[in-house]
């Protein structure tokens, strides 16, 4: 009958599998491939190419981000959508406007190049 450790070497199971080398390379690649298509759908559909799709890497696992941080801060807005919204603004003089921000459907960028589910997130309630 074999035997099942619960750790190798003072370390989880699932750590040594996680961080065995075979399985890092495949983390790395299938990222890569998932930034690869996010990047295609965003250059599509990119007005003024502020915003961009950047791989990170955590100690077990890879990210794939979308990111405004040059532009609008907007990151949430590109993926998921947006509704109408109405500000008021003052400028530079003191003088207040209405800034009608007009709603938007999401482009799903990171949804669609990991193959995954389009949903659009909820309202969340505070009590």
């Amino acid at each position: 009958m074999a035997t099942i450790y619960r750790r190798v070497g003072g370390r989880k199971l699932s750590q040594v599998i996680a961080l065995n080398e075979g399985v890092q390379a495949e983390l790395t690649a299938r990222a890569f491939e998932i930034a690869v298509r996010a990047e295609e759908i965003l250059v599509a559909h990119r007005a003024d190419g502020h915003s961009q799709i950047e791989v990170e890497t955590g100690k077990v696992d890879r990210f794939v981000v979308l990111s405004d941080e040059r532009g609008q801060k907007a990151a949430l807005s590109i993926e998921y959508g947006r509704r109408e919204s109405i500000a008021v603004r003052e400028d530079k003089h003191g003088n207040k406007y209405l800034d009608v921000i007009p709603a938007m459907d999401g482009l799903y960028v990171l949804a669609t190049a990991s193959h995954l589910p389009k949903k659009r997130k909820g309202k969340v309630k505070v009590d």
